[in-house]
């Protein structure tokens, strides 16, 4: 079955939940992996002035940049492999991409961290999303011909459509080969303060001293709330 962002901008949810599920991947990551190069999954609340930016990268070249601000959200993402690559096409990104991204949100199509040293955006999926909007947007694009995911979105956004903590618990038990504990998971899932015992449950080699700076860059809540439901 042919995949697309088509696809993934029906099943992204509104701009807030994506943003706590970004959140929530970067602290989850930040545990389990105290070395940042290893992390797939990161988030920076102060990323520019009003701004922030939730990002991941697998290490083989695949990676998703998603930025909030004020004018909503930009999700841009870029599989390697995607024949819709700008290195596959001449230089350019694939047409309709990135062609109708609206004024609003052409300083993130144009932002050097996500353009090549020619100034090509690095992109093969691209959705946005205002404040006001109701649903997430993308271009009109005429995929080439793939049997599955010619874009990359499947393989870019899977933790973004499937939001279960199951799903973040199959990914990281596959990534880190390690026994993810799902409840430890479920209460990062839904923001909940960290303590000790819940960070010892992902990682006993880590302290939430540890983490106090990875707390701040993510913005990751650290007073104590209501418990959410999460499973």
């Amino acid at each position: 079955m042919l995949v697309t962002v088509y696809d993934v901008a029906r099943r992204l949810p509104a701009i807030a939940d994506l943003r706590a599920l970004c959140r929530s991947l970067a602290m989850l990551d930040a545990i389990l992996s105290p070395d940042w190069e290893s992390r797939y999954y990161s988030f920076s609340a102060g990323w520019a002035d009003g701004e922030e930016m939730a990002s991941m990268r697998n290490g083989s070249g695949d990676e998703y940049s998603t930025v909030f601000s004020a004018a909503g959200a930009y999700v841009r993402g870029f599989d390697h492999e995607s024949p819709m690559s700008p290195f596959e096409n001449d230089g350019e990104p694939w047409p309709g991409v990135i062609d109708e991204v609206p004024k609003l949100f052409r300083a993130f199509v144009e932002e050097p961290t996500f353009t090549d040293e020619e100034g090509v955006p690095v992109v093969t999926a691209c959705m946005w999303r205002g404040p006001t909007d109701e649903r997430w947007c993308h271009g009109t694009i005429d995929f080439p011909e793939r049997a599955v995911d010619p874009d990359g979105a499947a393989n870019l956004f899977g933790l973004l459509i499937d939001r279960s903590p199951e799903a973040f618990q199959r990914f990281a038990e596959d990534y880190y080969e390690v026994s993810i504990d799902l409840g430890a998971v479920c209460h990062v899932h839904a923001l909940r303060p960290l303590n000790q015992e819940l960070v010892s449950l992902l990682n006993p080699e880590i302290s939430l001293t540890d983490l106090a700076r990875d707390i701040s860059e993510i913005g990751y809540p650290q007073l104590e709330q209501e418990p959410a439901d999460c499973c």
